[in-house]
């Protein structure tokens, strides 16, 4: 007989695909003039293989946003994320490093692709070029002359350098975003009705993270990766804060949410981050890495799990503080079942404490904990 999580399972999926149909006969006509979109998820990978994500899908255009955006410009933004048709069974056509791909979006408008980069990579670069074109399919026809028009996305895709020492995959809420994710409806009123310039990064983050990327040599690349489980469709306003608030440039690493067997599976939160952190270290198997997080959810226990996997290419764990006394015990407990490993694994009451300790193993060049200090202290007065 099946469980109750199979019969919701399948009775959602079942809703979604009748939903889906339903949308398509009732509204189809409506949303003909909505411009087809490619949207390009920063690609990554090494010399030996390169990740590319992306999506296809019928949605107006996002407006830039501003620091004078009133509370009706941030919902309507926030309803435009989330107000997109996909565009399923569509080739993609993948053109990097002078060769060209080809794949198929899935019935979300997805697509998913890994290539082998040529041998000859110039050396020290990081970010090539990349061009996504839909076959096909133009424009339909707008007041603005697009129409007719082939559907063309251009992009950067990054590959970590030979010379990288280490890598950093870092959580996004509540570890570089300000978030509060325990509290659901503080998370929603930030999320829904806030934009990229009202949004607060943790003090002294956007320094740290430059220091790490730096390395303790400054002619260094070390590359970021940004995990977390908030949906697909709020990445453009991550690429937005992160570029306000100088953030290093890395892959964003998001989820896909719908009434699915993704959403519903009870390690969903669990099992989404730890694919794409295994993702990334498949694609980088010769770098270590460094990873950052915060005790609020699970990035303790999926850290942990990671370490048990990987015991030699994890440098350090930071997590940093935002939970109450009775989580902080059994975070420190499971801290304490990690170092058999001999992995650091602290939980840290702010950034400079993470930095200290990172100066101290030489990740980070000593002589920028003054510019993470004035930042903390910057950010803090802000």
């Amino acid at each position: 007989m099946a469980s109750w999580k199979e019969l919701l399972t399948n009775t959602s999926t079942d809703i979604e695909t009748q939903f889906d149909r339903l949308k398509t006969r009732l509204f189809g006509r409506l949303d003909a003039d909505e411009p087809y979109k490619i949207i390009y998820y920063r690609g990554f990978g090494s010399p030996e293989a390169v990740w590319l994500k992306g999506r296809v899908l019928r949605q107006k255009w996002l407006t830039t946003p501003s620091d004078r955006d009133t509370f009706w410009h941030n919902m309507l933004a926030t309803y435009q994320r989330f107000d997109s048709d996909e565009v399923p069974n569509v080739t993609v056509r993948i053109e990097a490093f002078g060769q060209t791909h080809t794949t198929v979006t899935d019935k979300s408008g997805y697509f998913e692709l890994t290539i082998n980069p040529p041998n000859d990579l110039p050396p020290g670069r990081v970010w090539f070029p990349v061009r996504y074109s839909v076959d096909g399919l133009v424009q339909p026809a707008s007041p603005n002359g697009a129409g007719g028009k082939p559907i063309v996305k251009d992009g950067y895709l990054m590959v970590s350098p030979t010379f990288s020492q280490f890598g950093v995959i870092s959580d996004i809420d509540d570890t570089v975003l300000v978030t509060d994710a325990t509290n659901l409806l503080q998370t929603a009123k930030l999320t829904f009705l806030g934009n990229a310039y009202t949004r607060l990064p943790f003090a002294g983050i956007a320094a740290f993270y430059r220091a790490l990327q730096s390395g303790p040599v400054t002619t260094l690349f070390n590359p970021i990766y940004f995990v977390s489980s908030s949906p697909w469709n709020l990445y453009d306003l991550l690429v937005d804060f992160f570029r306000i608030q100088g953030i290093p440039k890395g892959p964003i690493l998001l989820r896909d949410y719908s009434l699915s067997t993704k959403l519903f599976a009870s390690e969903g939160h669990h099992t989404h981050k730890l694919a794409m952190i295994r993702k990334v270290l498949d694609v980088n198997p010769h770098l270590s890495f460094v990873l950052i997080g915060d005790s609020g959810q699970q990035d303790p226990e999926i850290y942990a799990q990671v370490i048990r996997e990987n015991p030699n290419r994890i440098r350090a764990v930071y997590i940093r503080d935002v939970s109450e006394d009775r989580r902080d015990e059994s975070v420190r407990e499971l801290i304490r079942t990690t170092e058999a490993f001999s992995v650091p694994m602290l939980l840290v009451s702010d950034t400079v404490a993470a930095a200290e300790h990172a100066a101290s193993m030489g990740l980070i060049d000593p002589d920028t904990l003054p510019e993470i200090r004035a930042d903390r202290r910057s950010d803090k007065e802000d």
